[in-house]
């Protein structure tokens, strides 16, 4: 991570059981960044099934690194599985080498991710979820 406004992604996590929970977090950050607190500058939809390269239902949340420990730290407490990342113009070391895994890691479908360098035409940080 180069500076502490970098942007990063947190994907969380969560089973039909853990959905209301998934569903309280969301709204937390959503309430966050209503307020223009932790830096938080998107929260995306919950999606009921795997896409991209998540094989599970998940939601996006972007940030700024600066919010990094407060960010895990909610995570965390939520007791939901999580992965956190920086945003850099490298898919797939972002959701490898880069990667911070709250709770047991998923296997992830990595055929889906962009090049080094490269971008397949989807627009990028702040922009869309899936």
């Amino acid at each position: 991570m180069t500076t502490n406004l970098s942007p990063c992604h947190a994907h969380i996590y969560y089973t039909a059981e853990e959905r209301p929970r998934a569903e309280r977090l969301r709204d937390d950050f959503l309430d966050q960044a209503a307020k223009g607190e932790a830096d938080i500058l998107f929260v995306g939809q919950m999606t009921d099934r795997g896409v991209g390269p998540h094989p599970v239902p998940q939601y996006e949340v972007h940030f700024l690194e600066r919010s990094w420990s407060d960010m895990i730290a909610a995570i965390e407490a939520s007791g939901l599985r999580a992965l956190v990342h920086p945003l850099t113009d490298d898919d797939v070391a972002d959701h490898t080498k880069h990667a911070h895994w709250i709770g047991e890691p998923l296997k992830l479908d990595f055929s889906v991710l962009d090049p080094p360098g490269e971008n397949k035409g989807i627009p990028r940080f702040g922009k869309t979820d899936f």
